[in-house]
């Protein structure tokens, strides 16, 4: 029982959501002898880790208070630009996914620049940003996809160690860092600290500035890290890559027990969230749903889940208003 409650007190939410995977793979069990195979099991990993990876940037960013929707077009345009130097330019694959990267991380210190300096609603800037690197990548493909990507590149996507696909090692090591960010050094506590109350966090000192630019730098570079795996599994980089993949990311983390209105949430609630969504989408191919459909109960999911996080923000306000009267009951 003691064991129970420490793993209660510890996870909170997340609790919650690891309940459902287990509950979730437990009934994909029951409908499809496929499910529970090791090589479907090490399948689901492979798909997951896309969106775990891009959804590790994205819980810094909405525990802030903010949003970015504009992951799924930098996948599309860091993976496209990284094909590109590899291919057309015959560039060194390694200086290729390192420039990758860093266009992914410049891409979100523009979003970070545009939310912080004129200032732009996060919304309004990660939309707009969202529709540049969405063009910008059929500009720079001409809307032809890009083949023959190098072996030694290809095994970021379709490598394994063991029985284990290396995108899923990868995203192991990534949540690690994330977890070590986000609960060890001062851009975990001031992203809290932001999401909580910004105007205190401005007045007791932090650099909101700062500190806001450099989580949307993460999301950036997260999410080109899963632009990368994607074109290198499918030995292809597509201007289309990524067309509403912001949708899986978000609710995945909100899944995960991260609040939409900030200030709250865990690095493994979206690990989880991302897993179960790897899980549904894993249990509907297998079922034969069609894919109209499957968009139809991913959209369904992605409401739920931020129905629940809208009612547990009002519970907690309920909450906290009972005791400001209680105590002030007491002191008059």
């Amino acid at each position: 029982m003691n064991i129970i409650k420490k793993l209660k007190d510890s996870l909170g939410k997340e609790l919650g959501a690891l309940t459902g995977l287990i509950l979730l793979g437990a009934i994909m069990t029951f409908a499809t002898p496929y499910f529970l195979t090791l090589t479907n099991l090490m399948n689901i990993l492979r798909q997951s880790s896309l969106i775990a990876i891009a959804a590790a940037g994205m819980t810094f960013v909405i525990i802030t208070g903010g949003i970015d929707l504009s992951v799924g077009s930098v996948l599309s345009l860091s993976s496209c630009l990284t094909a590109g130097m590899m291919v057309s330019l015959g560039w060194n694959v390694w200086l290729a996914v390192f420039l990758g990267l860093i266009a992914g991380g410049i891409l979100g210190i523009v979003n970070g620049v545009l939310i912080t300096r004129v200032p732009l609603p996060p919304f309004i800037s990660t939309l707009g940003m969202m529709g540049v690197a969405r063009g910008l990548s059929f500009v720079y493909t001409d809307g032809a996809p890009i083949y023959g990507l190098p072996e030694s590149f290809k095994y970021l996507g379709a490598g394994m160690i063991g029985p284990i696909p290396f995108p899923a090692i990868l995203m192991v090591i990534i949540y690690l860092i994330s977890y070590f960010l986000l609960n060890k050094t001062k851009v975990g506590r001031y992203a809290y600290a932001l999401g909580g109350n910004e105007e205190a966090a401005i007045l007791s000192g932090i650099n909101t500035k700062k500190y806001k630019t450099i989580v949307y730098a993460l999301t950036g570079l997260f999410a080109s890290i899963s632009g990368m795996i994607l074109s290198a599994r499918l030995d292809a980089a597509t201007s289309v890559a990524g067309d509403g993949f912001e949708l899986d990311v978000i609710a995945a983390v909100v899944i995960g027990g991260t609040s939409l209105s900030g200030g709250r949430g865990k690095i493994i609630g979206s690990l989880i969230g991302a897993l179960i969504m790897g899980v549904v989408r894993n249990g509907l191919n297998l079922l034969l749903v069609s894919s109209h459909w499957q968009r139809v109960i991913l959209g369904l999911i992605i409401l739920l889940a931020v129905t629940v996080d809208v009612v547990r923000k009002q519970s907690s306000e309920d909450q906290d208003g009972t005791l400001s009267s209680f105590f002030a009951g007491l002191k008059s």
